[in-house]
């Protein structure tokens, strides 16, 4: 008998985006990743939604502070 191969139920890389890509610092000009972490109306997802660590957490909020401030985001959407 062969021993049967263990079903796995998770997937084997869930950790935040920015750290499986390495990333060093966040920009506030890449405006592609900034509007995906935000909603239609410019709110910033939590990180329950957007799946990222406290550390990029707080680093994208002031990305995207950095960037409304500088007109490159609106305030509101």
């Amino acid at each position: 008998m062969e021993p049967q191969k263990k079903y796995h139920k998770f997937r084997k890389d869930n950790r935040c985006r920015f750290c499986r890509e390495k990333t060093k610092d966040i920009d506030y000009k890449d405006l592609n990743v900034l509007t995906k972490l935000c909603t239609n109306q410019g709110k910033i997802y939590s990180r329950k939604r957007s799946g990222n660590c406290a550390r990029h957490q707080r680093w994208v909020t002031e990305a995207v502070k950095r960037a409304r401030f500088v007109a490159l985001m609106e305030y509101v959407g």
